[in-house]
């Protein structure tokens, strides 16, 4: 499967773009659609800017590594909304907290909604509750339910 224009939409929302570099909430320096690679084989460093281009570039490249990791990880039928909402899950906590979390256990087993209702507990970063992680969750867990 491919992400929607609304799942591409729902990470835009909520990565928001910013073409300087930033720390994020746990002091990861960002770019971009919340990018936190190298970009063009540097680190993400203080001071870098990019433009409007290579920022939707590395969205598109990033959100092709997500879409892989989603339809390898996931062996039951889901979905647009269900996919969508686990790209934009796995773009911004990664693939690893994908693999390991009980949504996916229980998704895999089947349980759409005991797999939705697991969306609410990935709401910290750095030890704290974000009111943004919170609104983000929430959306994810209506677009998976739709």
């Amino acid at each position: 499967m491919n992400i929607s224009k609304d799942g591409i939409e729902l990470i835009k929302r909520f990565e928001g773009l910013r073409l300087n570099a930033y720390q994020d909430s746990v002091g990861v320096w960002t770019i971009g659609y919340g990018w936190t690679q190298p970009v063009d084989g540097k680190k993400v460093w203080p001071g870098m800017q990019i433009d409007q281009a290579t920022a939707d570039r590395l969205l598109k490249c990033g959100v092709v590594q997500y879409e892989q990791g989603v339809n390898q990880l996931v062996k039951v039928k889901i979905t647009q909304g269900q996919f969508d909402a686990l790209v934009s899950f796995a773009y911004n906590l990664g693939l690893r907290s994908l693999s390991t979390s009980t949504l996916l256990k229980k998704l895999n087993t089947g349980d759409k909604q005991g797999a939705a209702d697991e969306f609410g507990k990935w709401v910290n970063a750095g030890g704290k509750r974000l009111d943004g992680l919170i609104a983000r969750r929430a959306a994810e867990r209506e677009m998976f339910l739709s």
